[in-house]
């Protein structure tokens, strides 16, 4: 009989921290959401901001009393560029926490400085923490990143994936498409130069529009950006994280594809990316 209880307790407690797990991913999630669809903040409507992703180094970080964050992002090895933590109390689950935070820090959540998210509970506790490490020294040229995010995109196209709430099976490799890293480029470095963020260019153009230009004819096209992720793989986390990108680096609907980031150390973000998907329409 000791033994059964003893197997029941550890599956009960096995359950819970899958439980709580899953409510701090639910979070994340939230967070991301309200980022990349932002409703009023305080009487505003603010822009759209970058996806971020999720980190398990600022999920383990702890702000005792008497440290401060930076101290504590130090001590476990994360260097920031940027940083803020966010607590509140009370919530016993995601969506309530989410609505307690976006009353209390809806700038923060909003800022578009920060590129990666940590979230820890401690029972109805909650802790997020946002922070943008430095940009990685050893990027390489635009084309060496734009490869290592084909790289990392189809790897996560090879194995079924849900974003969000909707469930997509492995789906083929996207194939390297120089048109699409052309327009890539240029709306990375239009961001860059002119320091803002958005699918909609200056001039008002579209992904279709800017693809196009550069002489892709097709019969599908997306589009995913992100700003101030200082490496390839921290962009492609941050766009799994965010069920609308997610989806399109998952859809069986493109067969090619082009990426690639720009610089300006002078602009809000300092680094800018763009993958542009895309289908060839059929002669």
């Amino acid at each position: 009989m000791l033994v059964i209880l003893q197997l029941l307790l550890c599956a009960w407690l096995l359950v819970a921290a899958t439980v709580h797990a899953q409510g701090e991913d639910r979070l994340s999630q939230l967070v991301n959401d309200y980022r990349t669809a932002p409703d009023a903040c305080e009487g505003e409507q603010l822009p759209m901001a970058s996806a971020l992703a999720p980190s398990t180094a600022l999920a383990q970080v702890q702000v005792a009393a008497g440290r401060s964050l930076r101290e504590a992002l130090h001590g476990a090895g994360y260097r920031a560029s940027a940083s803020q933590a966010l607590s509140v109390s009370g919530p016993s689950h995601a969506e309530a926490a989410m609505a307690l935070l976006k009353r209390q820090y809806c700038r923060a959540l909003l800022d578009p400085r920060y590129t990666e998210i940590g979230v820890s509970r401690e029972g109805n506790t909650w802790l997020v923490v946002l922070a943008t490490p430095r940009v990685s020294p050893d990027l390489g040229d635009w084309r060496q990143a734009g490869r290592q995010i084909l790289q990392r995109v189809n790897a996560a196209r090879a194995q079924p994936r849900t974003c969000g709430e909707k469930r997509f099976d492995a789906a083929r490799p996207l194939a390297w498409n120089d048109e699409l890293a052309a327009a890539s480029l240029k709306h990375s470095r239009d961001m860059a130069q002119h320091d803002y963020f958005s699918h909609e260019a200056r001039d008002g153009s579209r992904p279709g529009d800017r693809v196009s230009r550069e002489g892709y004819r097709w019969r599908a096209v997306g589009e995913n950006i992100a700003a101030g992720q200082g490496t390839a793989q921290k962009t492609v986390d941050a766009w799994l994280a965010s069920p609308g990108h997610c989806a399109n680096i998952m859809s069986p609907d493109f067969t090619q594809t082009g990426a690639a980031y720009a610089m300006n150390p002078d602009s809000r973000m300092v680094i800018y990316w763009t993958q542009d998907f895309g289908s060839p329409r059929s002669e």
